[in-house]
């Protein structure tokens, strides 16, 4: 993988990551059309260069993070289900690091957003803010979050729906995703350099360096433009993108 990959990759994971879309799915499908393999050392760049996009959610968020502990407790409560599972089914989800188990998930996850959506339509309130979620629910949006282990899935998506699900506003529950995400990417990006840090060169780390620093770059963007999308839309519009990214990687990818 050369360096310009590398940059192309860290754009697609900063953008994705924090659209209901799936950035795991989308790097490897980013990757298939750039005909990189998916060897254990490439696996490993794609969840690591993810951590540059959690980097900017610690810098948009610092001040609510410092000043918010019980906050910070609630998010940790809901990493619990993913930590979890992701510790005991670490090998069973790594086989599932194939572009046609992405592909699938992005249509089953695009029927789910557009059957969610619905469901919302016949809620009479307006929903709860980032600073009334229970310890209850933040554990049941975790739960929902460790589905997002099998790619395609969407991390995001699936805390964001799963915030909606119980109760809270679309802002809220985008927001809660975002901090969320912040312990369940870097202890996968931790534990997968752990795994596997002896099948490394110089020439890997390099390229992790690019793509982290580009990664960090776009989820700013991605992150503001999400919120910004939000306060007049619904994510009806994700879910289209996702069944026909998913039947169009179908037909076309080998």
């Amino acid at each position: 993988m050369t360096i310009l990959e590398s940059i192309i990759l860290g754009v697609v994971e900063g953008l994705s990551e924090f659209l209901p879309i799936s950035s795991t799915g989308h790097l490897i499908l980013a990757s298939a059309l750039l005909k990189i393999k998916q060897t254990d050392a490439h696996k490993v760049f794609e969840v690591t260069i993810q951590s540059g996009a959690i980097l900017a959610v610690v810098y948009i968020y610092r001040k609510q993070l410092a000043s918010r502990s019980d906050l910070l407790l609630k998010v940790c409560a809901a990493f619990l289900p993913t930590g979890v599972l992701g510790y005991l089914l670490y090998k069973t989800v790594k086989s599932f690091f194939q572009p046609s188990m992405v592909s699938y998930m992005l249509i089953a996850g695009g029927i789910a957003f557009l059957a969610i959506e619905r469901h919302l339509k016949n809620r009479s309130s307006a929903g709860e803010g980032l600073q009334d979620i229970s310890y209850g629910k933040a554990l049941l949006i975790g739960i929902i979050q460790s589905l997002s282990m099998i790619p395609g899935v969407s991390r995001s998506g699936a805390t964001i729906m799963g915030g909606l699900l119980v109760g809270m506003d679309r802002k809220a529950a985008a927001e809660f995703s975002f901090l969320l995400a912040i312990p369940t990417m870097l202890a996968a990006t931790a534990f997968d350099i752990y795994k596997n840090f002896g099948i490394f060169s110089f020439g890997d780390w390099q390229n992790i360096l690019a793509g982290f620093v580009t990664s960090f770059i776009f989820a700013v963007i991605g992150i503001k433009a999400l919120l910004k999308f939000i306060t007049g839309h619904t994510f009806v519009p994700f879910a289209i993108y996702r069944i026909a990214a998913g039947v169009l990687f179908l037909l076309f990818l080998p």
